[in-house]
C-alpha cells in the first residue's frame, strides 16, 4: 500500500501486548532522533490478519511510546479480512 492508501485509514488505539513486530533490528539513531516523526506518517502501520496484529511500520515510534510508560499507541490498522484476504 502507498502512504496515501494508509492515510485513508483512521487511527485507532492498539495495545502493545497485541502487536507482533516484523523487524529484527532497530536503528537507535532513528529512535533517539528528535525529528524522527517529521518524515512519513505520524501513526504506526499495523496489519491485522487471522486474529493477529503485525506492526508493519513505526517500530521506533511504538518503542519510544513504551519507554515513556504508555501501554498503547494510536495506529492505522489494515484489516486484511475486510479486503477479502483470508
Amino acid at each position: 500500500m502507498s502512504l496515501k492508501d494508509w492515510a485513508q485509514i483512521e487511527p485507532q488505539e492498539v495495545r502493545f501486548d497485541q502487536l507482533i513486530t516484523t523487524r529484527s533490528t532497530l536503528d537507535l539513531r532513528t529512535l533517539l532522533a528528535e525529528d524522527s516523526t517529521l518524515f512519513g506518517d505520524l501513526f504506526p502501520h499495523v496489519v491485522a490478519w487471522r486474529g493477529e496484529m503485525y506492526l508493519e511500520d513505526g517500530l521506533q515510534r511504538t518503542l519510544r511510546a513504551a519507554l515513556q510508560g504508555r501501554t498503547s499507541i494510536h495506529a492505522r490498522v489494515l484489516e486484511l479480512s475486510a479486503l477479502g484476504i483470508q
